[in-house]
């Protein structure tokens, strides 16, 4: 076996020796229950704040909450990892039920304690927050208050906290089981293999036209047998969601998952209006694209070929080399940081059977580290994979010196985060292509991104709005399903993609996330304001990394528009910021009809 300087098997270990076996992982699960029957036995004798000196008792509740949040976090992130590295692993898929009736439980104790608070007099709570022990968490305290509206009883919120193990996440995880455990038979080259979903998908790319066409063709097959069973599991999801907005009074499906994200409707509607403008360059490249393979439309199967057959195969050892060498070229902390993530076995990049289909990125703040988890086979897609995940795991780095409550920053700036990080690689490869066909090949997976972001994340947010819209009277059939996917995209795409995936409800993961409604937005978001701050970073030279770092520990403790006009002086709700970072963009798409 040949030898490399990066393993490709992440090391579990120094986290918890043994695995799903671990007793380690057992001891620190009954560790959380034990506090959260001490925080469910304090809550007998937490009242509603009367005077000044209570913010010492308001202080000292919190941080026994941040306590078990943090261990949660530790626990759950190494359930998941154990669970994507082998599917068919038991024992983690019991822990995960451990640990998710202990959420169950902590949850509703949470729930109790926010609704003490938010009854604290007006006068009085303005005065406690401006305490020394309770300052630093201004900002999420008044979102509590503000958000106490929309709550149930406290009787109400018990339930629906234990409901959501059996009712609601065990769907989801119950989601990810089965697409994992489904095999792909493909002939490559004559010869048969038994691929996972995983691999399956990443030969969208493959050079072979042929391969591309039977692997999309051998996945809509299994998605058109399975379609009812992914209906089943997508209407349970939706329907307990809907019923928990409507006993909660939220009328609008898109309240909760914008207040997750602490973003404004306006600025949601301004994206949308700044993407829907300048829509057509972008049909105009895959219309160019197309005419390369010799066909009008862009083939559905087609989209992710490459242009060119340049560097088609990239070892693991040049995609890390490569990855540190232009990290270091934006700044010093971005460097150590992913030189320390490769060398200390962070990366679980091996491709293999039984692996789950979904690229991620798993924090473990207690022991300040991360695990980034993918199916590594030497394309360029898997590098920029690679580097969206250690964007994340950055993002997290960023966030260990900031407290508490603190820490937990929405998607929308989570994507932000990692989106950044793959723009640094590709337009370094960028800068190092030595020919025409090279630069084509580069500037093609560059577009790719930003049709994913202008097209197909709207047809994603377009479905998901429908379909939620005809859930609320009841259960949505497959076929229903299909004929609102397959407008969505027609809609999104502007005609411009022939044959999509009418199953993509199916095999697109974050439909069926339980804790992220509507995790759709947050990528069109973070790739349009990262291209607004890759512009910025390039103008002003490693100096920026330190002002990126400042705004990624902010972004916990305010609201977006507030966060971007605190380090950027920008307007986030006006229409005119998301053009320029389009505009961007839409050179790329010119730059690519020239050169072809």
């Amino acid at each position: 076996m040949t030898q490399t300087r990066y393993r490709e098997v992440w090391d579990l270990e120094k986290l918890f020796p043994g695995g799903s076996q671990s007793i380690q992982i057992c001891k620190h699960i009954e560790q959380i229950e034990t506090k959260v029957d001490e925080l469910e036995e304090r809550l007998e004798f937490f009242h509603i704040p009367l005077e000044i000196n209570d913010s010492l008792k308001v202080a000292d509740i919190i941080e026994q909450i941040i306590g078990i949040q943090l261990n949660l976090s530790q626990a759950n992130s190494f359930i998941t990892c154990l669970l994507a590295q082998n599917s068919k692993d038991q024992k983690a898929a019991r822990l995960r039920g451990r640990t998710s009736s202990i959420s169950a439980r902590f949850e509703s104790a949470f729930q109790k304690i926010k609704n003490v608070l938010v009854n604290t007099n007006e006068h009085l709570w303005k005065n406690l927050l401006d305490t020394d022990r309770l300052n630093d968490y201004k900002f999420i305290l008044n979102e509590w208050r503000e958000n106490t509206e929309n709550q149930l009883t406290e009787t109400e919120e018990s339930l629906v906290s234990n409901l959501m193990v059996d009712g609601y996440h065990a769907w989801g995880q119950f989601y990810i089981s089965l697409i994992s455990s489904i095999k792909v038979n493909i002939s490559i080259n004559g010869e048969n293999n038994e691929l996972s979903v995983g691999q399956t998908i990443n030969l969208r790319s493959h050079p072979d036209e042929l391969v591309r066409m039977e692997s999309h063709k051998a996945l809509e097959e299994i998605w058109t047998e399975k379609e009812d069973l992914f209906a089943k599991i997508l209407n349970h999801i939706a329907g307990f969601r809907l019923q928990v907005y409507k006993q909660r009074g939220l009328k609008n499906v898109l309240e909760k998952p914008l207040k997750d994200n602490r973003i404004k409707e306006e600025t949601l509607n301004a994206i949308w209006s700044a993407v829907n403008k300048y829509k057509q360059p972008f049909a105009n490249y895959l219309n160019q694209k197309a005419k390369t393979f010799g066909d009008e439309k862009m083939h559905a199967y087609n989209f992710w070929a490459p242009i060119t057959l340049s560097k088609q195969k990239i070892k693991y050892e040049e995609a890390v080399d490569f990855i540190i060498e232009h990290f270091s070229q934006f700044g010093p902390e971005l460097e150590r940081f992913s030189r320390n993530a490769f060398d200390k076995g962070w990366i679980e990049a091996e491709n293999r059977p039984n692996k789950s289909a979904v690229a991620f990125c798993a924090g473990f703040p207690l022991s300040g580290e991360s695990r980034v988890f993918m199916t590594y086979d030497g394309r360029i897609t898997n590098v920029l994979t690679l580097a969206h995940e250690l964007g994340h795991a950055f993002h997290n780095q960023a966030m260990i010196p900031v407290k508490g409550m603190n820490k937990k920053y929405p998607m929308i700036l989570a994507e932000t985060a990692s989106t950044f990080s793959e723009m640094i690689i590709l337009d370094a490869a960028m800068e190092k292509a030595d020919s025409t066909n090279e630069r084509l090949f580069l500037l093609d997976e560059k577009l790719k991104r930003g049709v994913m972001n202008f097209m197909n994340i709207p047809s994603r947010f377009l479905f998901e709005t429908r379909f939620y819209e005809e859930r609320k009277h009841g259960i949505v059939s497959s076929s229903r399903i299909n004929e609102l996917m397959q407008t969505a995209m027609e809609e999104a795409y502007q005609g411009s993609l022939d044959g999509a995936s009418i199953h993509s409800w199916v095999w697109t993961p974050h439909f069926y996330i339980t804790n992220t409604p509507f995790y759709n937005f947050p990528y069109t978001f973070g790739y349009i304001f990262s291209l607004n701050l890759y512009a910025r970073a390039k103008e002003i030279g490693k100096e920026f990394e330190k002002s990126y770092l400042e705004l990624l520990r902010d972004s916990g403790r305010m609201t977006i528009e507030d966060l971007v006009m605190k380090h950027l002086g920008e307007d986030i709700t006006s229409q005119t910021f998301w053009e320029k970072g389009m505009q961007l963009s839409i050179k790329d798409a010119e730059e690519f009809i020239s050169l072809t």
